[in-house]
């Protein structure tokens, strides 16, 4: 059959086609469904580790930060989850969405005009949930610098930390083979005021990086439905839903120990 997903209708005709019943109600096939808990019509991607020792060796101290985070920082120690979420689109639409009404969810018109894109480096506070965000046009090595040189510092600075554990991944912005050593000739560095250590997530691990989860949240919750009359509004528009965030910002709920994951790569 040339199908990648099926519908329950379609089973049912699959099973009347080879014979393996005669007649058969859609209800009752939904029901076998339930039972055995089977949806063959949904689908997820997942991701395989192809080195586990590797992997494990990356993630465990990652995760250990995330387990202490909050006694971390009572002791002077920062940690930090940082990248960028790109290509944020400025779309103005033909016409306003209109909210939802009774028995009416809120509508848009597919028709927009493009105004552009913005890059938003952000970081989180893993100890705290509170976020820190600076839009860019750009999305390179020296535009990740900019943001750390101007939001990041400053606020370690702020917060009277000695040290910051600051979490990445692979990605070219953060350009690996150079940022230790660019880290190494800040004056904040360089005069005693701050050490950064950098912790480098598994290649392919973004699920563990606790960033992702906020920027799922700023997508559901502000750039879904895309309206935005220009990039000066689609960046006033981030910078507030960053603040009004914050005012009610609480650490995020991570369950995902080394323990579970050392069960997952057999190695306990």
């Amino acid at each position: 059959m040339p199908l990648a997903r099926w519908s329950l209708a379609e089973i049912v005709q699959q099973l009347i086609a080879l014979g393996l019943v005669t007649a058969i109600a859609l209800s009752t096939v939904s029901r076998w469904f339930v039972q055995e808990r089977l949806r063959p019509w949904r689908y997820h991607s997942w991701q395989h580790i192809l080195d586990p020792q590797a992997f494990l060796e990356r993630a465990r101290p990652v995760l250990r930060l995330y387990e202490r985070a909050q006694e971390l920082l009572t002791q002077g120690r920062w940690v930090v989850c940082a990248d960028e979420k790109t290509s944020i689109q400025a779309r103005e639409r033909d016409h306003p969405p209109r909210p939802a009404q009774a028995e009416r969810p809120l509508r848009f018109s597919p028709r927009y005009q493009r105004h552009g894109a913005r890059q938003l480096f952000a970081a989180l506070s893993v100890a705290d949930g509170q976020v820190y965000g600076q839009c860019r046009a750009r999305k390179c090595f020296r535009d990740f610098c900019a943001f750390l040189t101007a939001v990041l510092l400053p606020e370690a600075l702020r917060r009277g930390v000695h040290t910051i554990a600051l979490i990445l991944d692979n990605g070219t912005t953060h350009a690996p083979k150079q940022l230790e050593a660019w880290l190494a000739t800040l004056p904040a560095v360089q005069e005693g005021q701050l050490t950064i250590q950098v912790y480098w997530l598994p290649k392919n691990a973004s699920w563990l990086d606790q960033i992702e989860i906020w920027f799922s949240i700023l997508q559901r919750k502000l750039l879904q439905p895309n309206h935005f009359a220009s990039l000066e509004v689609l960046e006033k528009a981030i910078l507030a839903f960053i603040k009004f965030y914050n005012a009610v910002a609480k650490p995020i709920h991570w369950t995902y120990t080394v323990e579970k994951l050392e069960k997952k790569l057999g190695q306990n």
